[in-house]
Parts: structure tokens; C-alpha cells; sequence
């Protein structure tokens, strides 16, 4: 099989993705990055769109914009509809406010794009890419298409469903938040330039299930959160 070239990074401008980028960028050895980033009517769309950019710039990668409008419609989570994210106080059990955010197939959705990429250039210009994913550990309850078997069921499904098998990667899957900014922070990254917060505002609400696992991922890796939070 002929060496990736390309690395295709899937980047929202969250903490995860943004770590998994610069891991891509500091840590392997890809000749070309592009940071594939989805419009798909979220309400933080102007933030994510601005933090991806950014982490774009800072790696010297490609950005790659994908409209995906009439995801919106097949969509009740409160990423896509209107409606106020729960304060949250208590993290032990998360479920029932974190399936107001579940997007359906959002991530198979994604990564079909990803794949659709990757052959495009592979048909246009012979060169063969991976795709990255910021994945991590979700416990006990992950979104059915953020686990490490829906993974290996989507690398089987590369290997029929493409010109040749690129691989789907997440380098982080068996890792904590705590551990991801463990590893940004190793990598000298500027954890300002990510952003977390469902709300979408000109800052992290700070109140939200992404702000509230942001802090505590934070505070469990002992390094101090650099985050501008309205609460």
C-alpha cells in the first residue's frame, strides 16, 4: 500500500479535535494537513467555524468547509433547535442532558464525507490520506457512533466501500478529557484557541455540559484552565 500523504483532520474548534490536529501536525509525519470542518446548522457555527480556521492558520493546514444544511432538519438536539442548555452542577450522571445534544449519525455522516474526500484525491492527484477523528473516552455511555467498535466497523466498511481502505483514526479513543489537555499542553498548545461551549457565545457559558466538562477536565489534570467562562 502506497505511504499516506495527507492527513484529514475532522475539527469543530473543540478541545478534542484541536489537540487531535496539533497531535497530527507535532507528533507524525503527513506532507499535507486539511482541516475538514462541517456546517450543518449548529448554533455555535460562527465560534466553531473561527476556532477550526484558526487552528488551521496556526498548523499550517488547509481548511476544507462542507455544507451540510438538511442535517438540520433530521435534527431535535439542542446544537441544531432552539432551547436552553441545563446548569449543570453535578457531573456523575450526565446521560440524560447529554442526549439533548445527540445529532443522529452526525458522526457517520461526517466521516462518509471524510471518506468521500480522501477518495476524490486519491482519484484527482494518486495520493493516499488518513483521516483524524478527536474521539475519547466516553465511559460507560458513549454516542453509538463514537466508539472504538463503531471505528472498526467504519475502517471494514472503507475497505469495501472505497477505492482502496484510508484509514479512520482516533488516537485518543482510550483517553480521558483530562488526558487530551495533558497532551495539548505537552504540545504547547494555546487552550484559548479552542472552543467548547454549546451556547455559542462570544464566551464559554461555563454552565453547560461541554463547559462543565471542560472545567473538570481542567482541574483532574492539574493544569490551570486559561478559559473565559460568563459563569
Amino acid at each position: 500500500m502506497a505511504k499516506s500523504e495527507i492527513a484529514i483532520v475532522l475539527c469543530s474548534g473543540g478541545l478534542d479535535s484541536v489537540v487531535t490536529a496539533h497531535y497530527v501536525k507535532k507528533r507524525l509525519d503527513y506532507r499535507k494537513i486539511i482541516v475538514l470542518f462541517f456546517d450543518y446548522g449548529q448554533k455555535n457555527l460562527l465560534k466553531e467555524e473561527e476556532f477550526s480556521r484558526e487552528t488551521s492558520k496556526i498548523i499550517g493546514g488547509e481548511f476544507f468547509k462542507i455544507k451540510l444544511p438538511g442535517l438540520k432538519d433530521l435534527s431535535d438536539s439542542l446544537i441544531n433547535s432552539q432551547g436552553d442548555a441545563e446548569k449543570i452542577e453535578n457531573l456523575k450522571n450526565t446521560k440524560k442532558e447529554s442526549d439533548k445534544f445527540y445529532v443522529p449519525c452526525r458522526n457517520t455522516i461526517f466521516l462518509s464525507y471524510a471518506l468521500a474526500l480522501a477518495e476524490s484525491l486519491y482519484i484527482r492527484e494518486g495520493k493516499v490520506s488518513d483521516i483524524f477523528v478527536g474521539f475519547k473516552s466516553e465511559g460507560k455511555e458513549p454516542f453509538p457512533d463514537a466508539t472504538p467498535d463503531f471505528l472498526k466497523k467504519l475502517n471494514s466498511l472503507s475497505e469495501v466501500s472505497c477505492a482502496m481502505p484510508f484509514k479512520v483514526i482516533a488516537p485518543f479513543i482510550e483517553k480521558d478529557k483530562e488526558d487530551l489537555i495533558r497532551a495539548g499542553e505537552g504540545m504547547g498548545l494555546d487552550f484559548e484557541k479552542t472552543f467548547s461551549c454549546y451556547v455559542g457565545k462570544e464566551n464559554h457559558c461555563g454552565t453547560c455540559l461541554a463547559c462543565r466538562l471542560r472545567q473538570e477536565g481542567f482541574k483532574w489534570a492539574g493544569i490551570k484552565d486559561p478559559t473565559k467562562y460568563l459563569e
